[in-house]
């Protein structure tokens, strides 16, 4: 595993490192704008946050029971968001930055069995956002851990997207790559 930090993304996709396409790769169909991606999920992720918001003074029983530190922890937390992705990598993967599109990203061209892109895709929302908001379901009287996790679950939209789609469109058995913004498919052949 190398972490690569190449900063602030240029919007020329032929700039992010990459192997040979796979004989046999399969495209998943995803938004092609990435700024209009950024701005769709943003969205999304705003309607979420009110859902887990209400859920949350529902529990905690009333809305003055919000941790102001815990609202400025799960911003603080996005960096770190990227660099657990980033760890999932068994070879060299790429953090960006496209703050005019609200967010930070992580490329790696690296072939990946179905389930551990889906686990590298979820890991850091289970760990910055469930785990906590869960803790908070449990008890309560955990405000901190409630507010970071209902800010921080929606951040992790565009990985829930992901996600999705890998669910959706690829077979069982197959091998998960991306190819500079875009994300393929193929299955291996047999032995």
């Amino acid at each position: 595993m190398k972490i690569i930090f190449k900063g602030r993304y240029d919007g020329n996709p032929e700039s992010i490192p990459t192997y040979e396409h796979e004989k046999n790769a399969n495209k998943i169909k995803e938004f092609d704008d990435m700024n209009k991606f950024g701005i769709i999920m943003n969205f999304v992720s705003f309607g979420f946050i009110i859902l887990l918001g209400a859920i949350y003074v529902l529990v905690a029983g009333g809305i003055d029971k919000f941790s102001t530190v815990g609202f400025i922890v799960p911003f603080l937390l996005l960096f770190p968001h990227e660099i657990v992705h980033a760890i999932c990598f068994k070879e060299e993967s790429y953090v960006y930055t496209n703050l005019k599109s609200g967010m930070l990203f992580v490329v790696g061209p690296e072939r990946m069995s179905r389930s551990r892109a889906i686990f590298m895709a979820l890991l850091p929302n289970l760990l910055f956002g469930f785990l906590p908001f869960v803790a908070f379901l449990i008890n309560p009287n955990l405000h901190f851990l409630g507010t970071i996790g209902f800010i921080s679950i929606p951040m992790g939209i565009g990985d829930y997207y992901n996600v999705f789609n890998i669910l959706t469109q690829t077979p069982k058995g197959s091998k998960i790559y991306m190819h500079q913004l875009e994300t393929y498919w193929f299955l291996p052949e047999m032995e």
